[in-house]
């Protein structure tokens, strides 16, 4: 039994398509049952459990072959990160308890950069669940190229890209949702000991200009890249709601700047099979990649 947490997002519900249609048992972990009728319909055993339940989440992992822990994600984190600190507590005390077989945990580029940031989160759950002792593999996939979806309506209606990613020509390691779930399928059902931790990223790495250049090619219109000068960040971001904008400028500094990174930029890292056109194609019409 492969048991999935965050099957409601985009990388979870690919990982677990895909191991449904090779044939293997999936255990839906969702919020509340309304969102397990889909994942029930298609042959999952669902398990109720937030992430911040330690008890349901033992329930949800006892029995297990491999346990996948999509973490929930945090934009605006309170300072020391105790809305990670909570599910980090609770996903290793359901470890502890359940011992699945193995664990595979989705992390991120960045969570071994030395500088804090908002993927510092992540720095800590790899930390936490690496103590448990059970055979683990670290998945750390470059930034998601679905994040372009924020940039449809402006890209379509102005023609502009509003780019946070800087020097607009500037090539970054990015890679697609379903990249990423692909890859977790396969590596959820290798055996292995210890922990290894595996990087992802793209077919090839992806600067501003080129996702300009691709919403280009599916609107039928030439869009350019808008630079968001840096010293206006963190008045935006507050006038966005952000009470606590730092982390994040702090993770767009670090892929800028260049520390944020994958070991030998990324020359052992696996590479996906899906481009950004394709992504951006879905992104604008609405559809899957």
């Amino acid at each position: 039994m492969y048991v999935i947490t965050g099957i409601t997002g985009k990388v979870g519900g690919e990982l677990a398509r895909t191991l449904l249609a090779q044939g293997q048992p999936v255990r839906a972990v969702v919020r509340d049952e309304s969102k397990g009728g889909t994942w029930a319909a298609l042959g999952c055993q669902i398990a109720l459990a937030e992430m911040e339940n330690a008890a349901a989440l033992t329930r949800a992992f006892t029995g297990a072959r491999a346990a996948f822990i999509l973490p929930p994600s945090e934009f605006d984190p309170e300072p020391g990160y105790p809305e990670a600190q909570s599910v980090i507590n609770s996903v290793v005390s359901a470890l502890k308890s359940a011992k699945p077989d193995r664990v595979v945990c989705l992390s991120t580029i960045g969570a071994d950069a030395s500088r804090d940031n908002l993927l510092s989160q992540r720095t800590m759950m790899e930390d936490a669940i690496a103590k448990v002792g059970l055979p683990l593999t670290i998945l750390r996939p470059g930034w998601f190229i679905e994040n372009s979806l924020w940039d449809v309506a402006s890209a379509r209606d102005t023609g502009v890209l509003h780019s946070f990613l800087q020097p607009a020509d500037k090539p970054f390691p990015m890679v697609a949702t379903r990249d990423v779930g692909r890859v977790a399928a396969d590596l959820i059902q290798e055996n292995w000991s210890g922990k290894r931790i595996i990087e992802l990223e793209g077919p090839r790495r992806i600067s501003p200009n080129d996702l300009a250049i691709a919403f280009g090619r599916v609107l039928s219109k030439v869009v350019r890249v808008e630079p968001v000068p840096r010293d206006t960040w963190e008045k935006l971001f507050r006038s966005q709601g952000m009470k606590n904008p730092q982390p994040r400028i702090s993770m767009l500094d670090g892929f800028n700047e260049g520390w944020i990174e994958f070991k030998d930029y990324g020359a052992n890292a696996v590479k996906g099979r899906i481009d950004a056109d394709a992504v951006i194609a879905a992104l604008v019409s609405g559809g899957k990649t």
